[in-house]
């Protein structure tokens, strides 16, 4: 491969046998940084996500008072038990999404106003439904969606009942559910319309409890109860089950067997339920004391499934369907707009200059085997963009992907363990 942001990446030639390490779950990370921060006391958080998303999350708490300090391979948090200070200066969230949206949350527990600056593109990506349900629970917030630009005036956050959109991202349920037990009155959350990514907000209220908080759920309402407090706890964070999903689907390309180390199948992450979808492909899926293991059918097969709750599982899905037998059909995944890129647009466009088949809708995509070609790809700066693209030069000679280094925003050593896909083991 060459080295920089642009990657020429080599087919193999033989089924790919492999064992890889992957980082730890950057949700759980991240949403073990806001329990902890809200602790009274010291929190260590071990096998934490090493990702760009977490770094900009810690950098945000510490600005807030809420000191974060790496110690090996543990993130050690001094939790200042609800205190939240608001910091001089504007708190930098580039473009991560749930970074923004949690510390906005947590911002209405400030002192005072704090300030939030993102990057470009995310003054596109969705956020005044949060900002809205905050707004009914007594905290003023508002964004200049031209500059990328948010103001939360902190010490005003009440509580009571607020009615919150949740089509467009989990993650603003998320956001409230974590700040909820330090409000003056208790908190009640009524979900309007179709919540989208669910197993994210089960994440959520797992992580809550691990640290003391319990979250009581009926239908569409979510309800935490005032005066709770989290405990400071010792977290085990899982390995990420997004970040695998990439080296299981080159074993399913290749007819190969790749094991990746710790992961487990009671895991809470919801993209663990990729490995149904492979499943079905014809994989073959087996758990042991090491890791889960892929092993590749000579021939995959169609699907048609409703990814509505793996949303970033699709790009990876995307890449397999070229080369099955069939019309995959990737259903109610509309919500891919407002990611990193517009992964629906991104992958239609880019998949297409290699010769796929693939037809695109505002709910999803189909995708036929296809006869395909050397191309050169844009990674958009989207991460999962990078890592989905890098299987397609596993089969196909002469795919260069540009904006490689975007693979830091979730899995800053992804290329170091895909160059182990070219390490056959005896």
């Amino acid at each position: 491969m060459t080295s920089g942001s642009e990657k020429q990446i080599k087919p193999v030639s033989k089924p790919i046998v492999a064992t890889i390490a992957v980082p730890g779950s950057k949700s759980i990370t991240n949403r073990a940084l806001i329990c902890a921060a809200l602790a009274q006391g010291e929190s260590t958080i071990d096998n934490y996500s090493d990702s760009d998303d977490t770094s900009l999350l810690a950098n945000g708490l510490n600005q807030l008072g809420v000191l974060v300090r790496r110690d090996g391979r543990s993130l050690v948090v001094e939790g200042k038990g609800g205190r939240v200070y608001a910091p001089k200066f504007p708190i930098p969230v580039g473009n991560a999404g749930t970074t923004l949206r949690f510390l906005v949350a947590l911002a209405a527990l400030a002192d005072r106003g704090v300030v939030f600056e993102g990057s470009p593109r995310m003054a596109e990506r969705p956020i005044t439904d949060l900002l809205s349900a905050l707004r009914s629970l007594g905290t003023e917030a508002s964004a200049e969606d031209l500059f990328a630009r948010y103001k939360v005036k902190g010490g005003s956050f009440r509580g009571g009942t607020a009615q919150l959109r949740v089509d467009r991202s989990s993650q603003f349920l998320s956001a409230l559910l974590m700040i909820a037990p330090y409000a003056q009155e208790n908190v009640c959350i009524e979900i309007a319309g179709d919540l989208r990514s669910t197993p994210y907000v089960a994440m959520t209220i797992e992580v809550m409890k691990r640290f003391g908080v319990d979250v009581f759920q009926k239908d569409h309402r979510y309800q935490v109860e005032s005066g709770q407090r989290y405990e400071p706890n010792v977290l085990e964070v899982e390995v990420d089950a997004s970040g695998a999903s990439y080296f299981w689907g080159a074993a399913a390309l290749t007819v190969g067997s790749v094991t990746v180390r710790g992961t487990r199948l009671d895991s809470m992450q919801g993209d663990l339920k990729f490995l149904d979808v492979l499943k079905s492909m014809g994989c073959r899926i087996e758990g042991s004391g090491e890791g889960i293991t892929v092993t590749g059918p000579t021939s995959l097969k169609a699907v048609d499934i409703d990814m509505k709750d793996m949303p970033d599982m699709v790009p990876t899905l995307a890449v397999l369907a070229l080369f099955a037998k069939g019309t995959t059909r990737i259903r109610n995944v509309s919500h891919l707009q407002y990611k990193e890129s517009d992964r629906l647009v991104t992958l239609h466009e880019e998949l297409k200059k290699a010769g796929g088949s693939i037809t695109r809708s505002d709910d999803g995509l189909e995708i036929s085997g296809s006869t395909m070609h050397d191309a050169r790809l844009n990674t958009h700066e989207d991460h999962r963009m990078a890592m989905s693209f890098a299987l397609l030069g596993l089969k196909v000679s002469g795919i260069v992907l540009e904006g490689t280094e975007c693979v830091s925003k979730s899995f800053p050593n992804f290329w170091d363990e895909f160059d182990k896909l070219y390490e056959r083991k005896n």
